[in-house]
């Protein structure tokens, strides 16, 4: 979109690219002038890309240096003034592009609509950090955690801590609400039980609504407190949110479509399949019950080849090839029982 086009709506693509490494499920950050990260966000210029997954890949490939597998579509966020007033606005002009101080003024008095997207890379070593090309100096690129934004998410170690003051927390600010009880139990669960993995976006507008995140002080709800780091990182403009609605679907997802695999390597361990698929639920999974629903659900074969690695080896093993005669392979139906109990 060019700097002289008057039109009052612009489109930009906020990504949550997410990938697995060193025992993490982490996201691409950028971090620029201001004092909190952003997702990647670039443009959509219908004039130069015919779709938008098309115009995504380019800028991903040229902004933040990440070869893309599974990308989809989330929401379309749009409440009005989401730029103004707020850092990172510069990061929605294409690199060859810079706009003076006067023209981010007029673009932030734009109404912006974000289209949601979650990707998935499967490798860590084709990430490039953006401070290490020369046309990028005020930014740089980053992974890191999804679970520090989310450190209720992460149930692989028994129930969170930080749950025992978020419900409280929730329950004292949320009274005026007359559902508000019952919509803290079916995101959160009850007693020791948590609630539905995918509900995570629900969980993060729960917090945002009682003013408990530091999203709801950035967006003038209340003042900044202590306790905000402790409910999370915060992420530049509505960034958390996006991630918290690409985190529900991936979840989700893995369920019926064969996602899991578009984290992984091309070839892989059934134990390093079954940590994968742990990182994304944010829950352990009984090793044998797994490794029976992996056998039935014909996603895997064997290689024939052996890890290379100290102790017993293990056998490789690949997504299982299809023609396109067989119908789409399902995904992995796993069941995340999540309780209080810690992981020996």
């Amino acid at each position: 979109m060019s700097d002289t086009d008057n039109t009052d709506i612009l489109i930009d693509i906020s990504t949550a690219i997410m990938r697995v490494h060193n025992g993490q499920l982490q996201c691409r950050l950028v971090s620029d002038e201001s004092d909190r990260p952003r997702l990647p966000f670039g443009p959509f210029m219908p004039d130069r890309h015919r779709t938008m997954e098309i115009s995504l890949r380019q800028w991903v490939g040229e902004q933040v240096g990440v070869d893309l597998a599974h990308v989809e579509q989330l929401y379309t966020f749009a409440d009005q003034g989401r730029y103004r007033g707020r850092a990172g606005d510069a990061g929605n002009t294409p690199p060859d592009k810079r706009k003076s101080r006067k023209q981010i003024e007029r673009h932030q008095e734009r109404h912006v609509v974000s289209v949601g997207y979650l990707a998935l890379t499967p490798t860590a070593d084709n990430a490039t950090a953006i401070a290490d090309e020369p046309d990028a100096p005020q930014e740089t690129s980053q992974w890191d955690d999804v679970y520090r934004f989310f450190p209720w998410e992460d149930w692989r170690d028994g129930r969170p801590e930080i749950i025992d003051s978020i419900i409280p927390a929730l329950e004292k600010r949320l009274t005026a609400s007359g559902d508000a009880t019952e919509r803290i139990r079916l995101a959160f669960g009850q007693d020791d039980m948590a609630g539905d993995e995918e509900f995570v976006l629900e969980r993060y507008e729960l917090l945002y609504q009682a003013g408990l995140v530091t999203e709801a002080a950035q967006d003038g709800h209340r003042r900044t407190t202590q306790q905000d780091e402790q409910l999370g990182l915060a992420l530049q403009l509505d960034h958390r949110r996006i991630l918290a609605t690409a985190l529900g679907r991936l979840r989700g997802k893995l369920k019926y479509r064969p996602v899991i695999f578009d984290l992984m390597p091309e070839r892989f361990t059934l134990r390093a399949l079954q940590q994968t698929t742990e990182l994304v639920v944010g829950a352990n999974l009984h090793k044998q019950n797994f490794r029976r629903l992996v056998e039935k659900s014909g996603l895997v074969e064997p290689t024939g080849v052996m890890e290379r690695a100290r102790g017993r080896p293990a056998e490789l093993f690949q997504m299982r090839q299809t023609d396109s005669a067989e119908p789409t392979l399902a995904g992995l139906r796993v069941s995340a029982k999540r309780n209080k109990r810690t992981r020996h």
